[in-house]
């Protein structure tokens, strides 16, 4: 009788320390996560300046794994103990967890696999050229004017980039480049049919990062090559964004 009981003690006090474990797991997890979009808000709102914000969103991430271990010890606990509810508020700490760690984590790792440059275009050699969008960037740190250092670590990092050759005489492959450029919910800010040259401006979702591109149109033989920038407008590396912005256009492009 008395060692059941004793047992039983024992079990409702693992169990009070499951659930202890699983709602700090929790709330720590949740905290950080406001932390991390305060962090670019922050930046949006002018608080402070985005190396901080970036460094606000590092500080939280390390903080976040003391809330993955928590809450992974807290499930494990309230696994073996049979207590339900702990475990339900320990794994849903855990995902929350990970999810809050993930878009740090993976810009961390991005930045040590991508060269720090943050001006990408398919050709590297003549790029296209900004017009209508230099008077929106008045005030940026990145200049506009292309740095011939950027072409041997672009290709090195990203041999994919390229220009698109389309079948079509250079009107019909504009109008096609414009309706790619709408499609991938960009501001356009001028679309010169005579130029054959489209600009638009991107905003990334949290920071709120403007990133500017040009789109121009040239002709190839009896058709048409399409070329794209993307420039960022601060940050020394733009953690493989530019880059990944030109192929999910090019593919929007093929897709007619």
């Amino acid at each position: 009788m008395e060692h059941e009981a004793a047992t039983v003690s024992g079990g409702g006090k693992g169990a009070r320390i499951a659930a202890a474990l699983a709602w700090t797991g929790l709330g720590l997890a949740l905290a950080c996560g406001l932390v991390e979009v305060l962090a670019g808000l922050g930046y949006r709102w002018g608080w402070w300046h985005f190396r901080v914000g970036i460094q606000i969103m590092r500080w939280s991430a390390t903080t976040d794994l003391a809330a993955v271990a928590l809450a992974l010890a807290a499930a494990i606990l309230a696994y073996r103990l049979g207590a339900r509810r702990a475990l339900a508020t320990g794994a849903a700490g855990l995902v929350l967890a990970l999810l809050v760690a993930g878009p740090p984590l993976y810009q961390w790792r991005m930045l040590d696999q991508v060269p720090r440059i943050h001006d990408i275009s398919t050709d590297t050699e003549a790029p296209p050229a900004y017009v209508a969008v230099l008077p929106l960037r008045k005030g940026a740190e990145n200049s506009a004017d292309y740095s011939a250092e950027v072409a041997p670590l672009q290709k090195k990092a990203y041999p994919d980039i390229a220009p698109v050759m389309l079948d079509l005489p250079p009107a019909q492959a504009f109008a096609r480049a414009e309706r790619a450029a709408r499609a991938m919910g960009w501001d356009i800010v001028a679309a010169v049919p005579e130029a054959l040259r489209i600009e638009a401006t991107d905003t990334t979702l949290l920071f709120g990062f403007k990133d500017d591109i040009v789109i121009r149109v040239s002709v190839a033989g009896s058709g048409s090559r399409v070329d794209v920038r993307s420039l960022s407008r601060v940050g020394r590396s733009d953690f493989g964004v530019n880059a990944n912005r030109i192929r999910k256009y090019m593919k929007q492009l093929a897709a007619g």
